[in-house]
């Protein structure tokens, strides 16, 4: 077990996280969220050894390994990818030299009886125990099954990492990581550049993974699958909770509504109290009894409520100017590298304010594509037409590397905004949450999710009337991800949005582009209707699947035909069906209607009971209030359930 003990970084006056104490064990699977800026990231960076605490230690146990995935990474560009992976092999490789040195060694021996010569056999024993423990006979089989799950193919083993865009590099240090078998995995936004199907394949892999796990993610749906306890790092206070994330953030808010209303019980019992002090401390007959009250109130134990992090971005996308109908026009599109053929035969129109999600595996030319709609690259054959008064805002993958780290928060807006939103630049980026000194940093002392934030600040300079942002999710906090989200929802222009993360895309957009070696595939819907579509969430049986339901098309139309020669019989079998959906759905809106009434009734008994309790008996106060909290929330659960019934018997009965 690994333990952190009383860990704190300080930089001059700023303290970034003080006094944390967390223990890890060797199966724990441990989702690490807070807002950005936090100090999530340099936690990892100093469980891993990377970087030293201000105070504090790291207490690990001997012989314990710690692989740890950086969100950034410097590549071997030269090696090729099975090189690169096989790095994870420097403990098999170091043994064996060891292991030869030793063999030599004994061989040239003589004093048998010693206990160096002992020792030094039981050496030999051990190296060769561990070699037999880590698979170093089978470390190439290894390396090859790791990376084929992460996407590569077999021709992909030789290619050199240069060919290679970011997002398939850290596979290779991914895959790397993954053959070291560590016995703590540290994992900092290990799906920023993986394509749903990797992300998928990656879940499944670390379910199985035997050590322990300590993840950063702001995928809601990856924190979900993969933990089973989450732990919030912010300020001087430090929350453990054994549960994954959205079980978490549900009991927060949960335990602070607790802990509001029992401190508004407690403080209108202490205000009840005072004024009894007020008004008998001057009288003589009464002053011994003022005093008691005095030293009763002193002795009381104050309920604190956890501050509630309010802090997140605020901000809507300025109104989008109205363009042509028509935004693009693509026909024929083939974009090629060399020898190497992204895609061909790209066809899509896209019209004003349509929303689209772009997917695809990892080099199928997403972002090759986004580039080539901004004009930032162009196009091997085919034509692209741009439409009339087309204005873009682009979102880079890579738009944080864009930043000048030398300028300042405030210089780098200054930078590029024109006209009267100059005068409102401070305000713009306290809506960031960038306030009083930080405006003043340099932009390279900022964390990920900073930049990140300040990247999406300077889209709002200007008012676009298409968004295309490649993977903005990147190094956002869950809260800033979700304002983001609304705001795009809100965003009344056109929007082409690349992301892997299925929580953010859900319910945003409207159709679904699917980009392919040999073309563009459309889907109506977002992209949980693609998913489901694909039957296992998996792109690479979306073939077959589209057979499937073609087989299932043509059967069904079959089935038409043969519905009008229907019978008789027929007919009143399928008046007798109606009917029965109708009563059952009507039963449904009565059984509903009595359940609202039954818990309006707790409700009411519950809402006395509250306003007789004593406010000084905590735990009575916070039991009720919490009892009152589920009522709550199964009253409009049974509300929800009772308006879809409504809407049935309303569509039943309109047939």
């Amino acid at each position: 077990m690994l333990h952190l003990t009383s860990l704190g970084v300080h930089f001059g006056d700023r303290t970034l996280f003080d006094g944390v104490n967390l223990a890890i064990g060797t199966k724990d699977r441990i989702g690490l969220v807070g807002r950005n800026g936090a100090g999530k990231s340099t936690l990892l960076k100093i469980i891993a050894g990377l970087q030293k605490p201000s105070n504090g230690n790291v207490n690990t146990p001997k012989d314990y390994r710690i692989g740890y995935l950086p969100q950034e990474m410097e590549h071997d560009e030269e090696s090729s990818v099975m090189e690169v992976a096989m790095q994870a092999f420097e403990e098999v490789r170091s043994l064996e030299t060891r292991l030869l040195a030793l063999t030599k060694e004994v061989g040239e021996r003589t004093d048998y009886e010693s206990d160096s010569y002992a020792d030094l056999i039981q050496e030999l024993s051990d190296a060769n125990d561990r070699l037999d423990a880590i698979g170093a006979s089978s470390t190439e089989e290894q390396t090859h099954r790791i990376l084929q799950g992460l996407g590569f193919k077999i021709s992909d083993m030789t290619r050199q990492m240069s060919e290679f865009s970011g997002g398939w590099k850290m596979r290779v240090e991914l895959a790397k990581l993954l053959l070291m078998q560590p016995n703590l995995l540290l994992l900092d936004e290990p799906t920023n550049h993986l394509d749903i199907e990797s992300i998928e394949w990656l879940e499944g892999f670390l379910i199985h993974h035997p050590g322990a796990i300590l993840l950063i993610s702001h995928d809601r749906v990856f924190l979900d699958t993969l933990t089973k306890r989450t732990v919030e790092i912010g300020g001087v206070k430090l929350y453990d909770y054994k549960g994954p994330y959205s079980a978490y953030q549900r009991w927060r808010e949960e335990e602070r509504s607790r802990q509001e209303q029992a401190a508004k019980n407690q403080q209108k019992y202490i205000q009840e109290t005072q004024d009894l002090i007020n008004k008998f401390r001057a009288k003589k007959n009464k002053a011994a009894f003022a005093q008691s009250l005095i030293k009763k109130l002193e002795k009381l134990d104050r309920i604190e409520v956890d501050a509630a992090e309010n802090m997140q971005i605020r901000f809507r996308f300025p109104p989008a100017p109205r363009s042509g109908k028509v935004i693009f026009e693509a026909k024929t599109l083939k974009k090629c590298f060399d020898e190497l053929t992204v895609f061909k035969g790209l066809d899509f129109i896209m019209a004003r304010q349509e929303k689209v999600a772009l997917v695809g595996k990892n080099g199928a030319g997403k972002t090759t594509l986004t580039r080539m709609l901004v004009g930032q690259e162009h196009c091997t054959a085919g034509h692209l037409n741009v439409g009339h008064n087309v204005d873009i805002g682009y979102y880079a993958q890579n738009q944080t590397d864009e930043l000048n780290g030398n300028l300042t928060v405030m210089e780098t807006l200054e930078e590029v905004a024109v006209g009267d939103i100059r005068k409102q630049l401070r305000g713009l980026l306290g809506s960031f949450l960038f306030s009083g000194d930080d405006i003043e940093k340099k932009v390279k002392v900022l964390s990920g999710g900073e930049k990140a934030r300040l990247a999406l600040c300077k889209l709002l300079l200007h008012p676009y009337n298409v968004l295309i942002l490649d993977e903005p999710t990147n190094h956002l906090d869950l809260k800033s991800k979700s304002v983001l989200k609304e705001a795009l929802q809100q965003f009344d222009g056109s929007l082409i949005v690349v992301s892997h993360d299925r929580d953010f895309l859900s319910d945003m957009t409207q159709l679904v582009y699917e980009v392919t070696p040999t073309g563009l595939k459309q889907y109506i819907g977002d992209i949980k209707q693609f998913l489901h579509e694909k039957h296992a969430s998996s792109i690479t049986s979306y073939e077959a699947n589209r057979v499937v339901k073609i087989e299932r098309t043509k059967s069904a139309k079959s089935g038409v035909k043969k519905s009008k020669q229907a019978s008789g019989g027929d007919l009143y079998r399928a008046k007798k069906a109606q009917e029965k959906a109708v009563r059952k759905a009507k039963n449904a809106v009565e059984r509903h209607e009595k359940t609202i009434s039954q818990l309006e009734a707790k409700q009411q008994d519950l809402n006395a009971a509250m306003a007789e309790a004593d406010p000084s008996d905590r735990n009575k106060v916070t039991d009720l209030a919490y009892a009152y909290e589920a009522v709550q929330r199964e009253m409009q659960d049974t509300i929800n359930r009772w308006e879809k019934a409504i809407e049935e018997v309303e569509r039943l009965t309109s047939n």
